[in-house]
């Protein structure tokens, strides 16, 4: 069986209630049953392990039967001529002895058939890095648009404000211009969210061949942790013993050093044992009696015996093939070392991006509530007339990419640490169980887009002023309202 590590999951996935929400480990169950690109892999991993029985049956015995009939005609100068029918049965059983080259492709169909194996677990480790990138990259694409709809209704109220003070002489038609074209840079922002929200779902649909109209949320309680251990090196070496696709490679080689030498084998002799048996009846009379050939009758031939074989000259075909092997275990042992190579660069970046991924997300956070305390100020001293509306839009313009920026941390730092374990070799469905945990059913992307804040960062913020502040819950409200 080639799925022993998911068909729990699935089966316990299938009986569960239905959500209207398609969750992490539904989209993943619904990918192992549907995914074109796995059950590829799949029929092509079985194919490939057949290898094993067929390299195996060139050792074992070999009996065939064989049954004929023939009619020939028999001239012979001065004895005349007949015609006659013969019919003949056989059987025989060989037995091969020694058979060095069989040999060594049964050993290099061995490996072959677990380099198999083990490259369709790299298949199911990449499905599921493709559903949660899919899975997050809806959401990432979800909170975008949240973040450009609320851009739109701020620019919006801007434009507004602009041609109020504009109609009773506060400001320049300049300030409605340029209120103007920050409004249509959001709408046009907004669009491009709403096609490129369209766009991320497809992949969804792509992996499990059906539309995923609404997903579960990620929470902004995820922690963001270091990724444990926190040596790199412990990575590193985890990663250079357990990584699959790099375990396939060293496989290649153990497979193609066996081909090796089975080609060298192939000026080795053969030895087989054999039994043949022979049972046949018919054919011709000649000359008359005591003077010619009398062929009729049953005849019966049994032979058994050892027979031994040794190629002398094969005109230069089993050399060639030695150096073809030799040059295909060259080939295979710099392909692995390339990989390995491969595998620690990206096992260092890997655990440097998660690594500062921990800081990276928390410093954005904290950017969104520096942006929203520069955004009250200078809208605060554009209405006094120390600022003027660039500012104001300028101000807006930061704080929504804060917004963004943020959002895109925590969800790069999701993906980045599933693709530092499955460099590591790792990576398995329990890390889809567990991301599924902090998972919100009630998660808004319009009302949740922002994370909550303390009490301590709203007044960061300076909202309220020297009038006295609100309960958190109303704090919270007229944070989101201010977006």
């Amino acid at each position: 069986m080639l799925r022993p590590l998911y068909v729990a999951i699935v089966l316990a996935g299938l009986s569960g209630p239905a959500l209207a929400k398609s969750d992490l480990l539904t989209i993943y169950q619904e990918a192992l049953l549907n995914s074109a690109d796995l059950a590829a892999a799949e029929a092509d991993a079985l194919a490939r392990q057949e290898v094993l029985p067929q390299a195996r049956a060139l050792l074992l015995p070999n009996i065939g039967l064989g049954a004929g009939v023939a009619r020939e005609h028999v001239d012979i100068e001065d004895r005349g001529s007949d015609s006659y029918s013969t019919h003949y049965y056989q059987a025989s059983l060989t037995q091969p002895l020694f058979r060095a080259d069989r040999w060594f492709n049964y050993q290099a169909a061995k490996s072959q058939t677990e380099q198999a194996r083990v490259e369709f677990s790299a298949v199911q480790q990449q499905l599921i890095m493709d559903v949660a990138q899919a899975y997050f990259n809806v959401l990432r694409a979800s909170d975008n648009l949240a973040t450009a709809r609320a851009e739109e209704a701020a620019f919006e109220r801007q434009l507004e404000q602009a041609r109020e003070r504009f109609e009773v002489g506060l400001s320049a038609r300049t300030d409605v211009l340029e209120a103007l074209a920050g409004f249509d840079t959001a709408r046009a922002t907004r669009i491009t969210a709403t096609t490129n929200l369209d766009v991320s779902y497809q992949a969804l649909t792509r992996l499990t061949n059906r539309d995923h109209p609404e997903l579960l949320g990620m929470g902004h309680d995820l922690p963001i942790l270091a990724p444990t251990p926190g040596d790199m090196q412990q990575w590193v070496d985890t990663a250079a013993a357990q990584n699959l696709s790099l375990q396939a490679y060293r496989l290649a080689i153990d497979s193609a050093s066996d081909a090796l030498r089975s080609s060298k084998a192939g000026y080795a002799p053969a030895v087989d044992a054999f039994v043949r048996y022979n049972d046949s009846y018919g054919g011709a009379r000649l000359g008359g009696v005591g003077a010619g050939i009398s062929g009729t009758g049953d005849t019966e031939l049994t032979q058994f015996g050892v027979e031994m074989t040794l190629p002398l000259f094969t005109g230069g075909g089993t050399t060639s093939r030695v150096r073809e092997s030799t040059f295909r275990l060259t080939q295979a042992e710099q392909a692995s070392e390339a990989e390995l190579r491969r595998i620690v660069e990206r096992t260092r970046n890997l655990f440097r991006t998660v690594t500062s991924s921990v800081e990276e997300v928390e410093a954005r956070r904290q950017s969104i509530i520096s942006s929203k305390a520069a955004l009250d100020a200078t809208q605060t001293g554009y209405e006094v007339g120390t600022r003027n509306v660039v500012d104001v839009l300028d101000a807006q313009r930061n704080l929504y990419r804060a917004v963004r920026d943020y959002n895109d941390a925590r969800y790069n730092y999701i993906i980045d640490n599933l693709g530092l374990k499955q460099a590591a070799g790792t990576l398995s469905p329990q890390d889809l169980e567990d991301l599924s945990a902090w998972l919100n059913p009630d998660y808004n992307p319009d009302r949740d887009f922002i994370p909550p804040f303390t009490e301590q960062e709203i007044r960061r913020m300076n909202i309220g002023g020297s009038q006295p502040q609100p309960t958190p819950d109303e704090q919270q409200r007229r944070m989101r309202t201010s977006f």
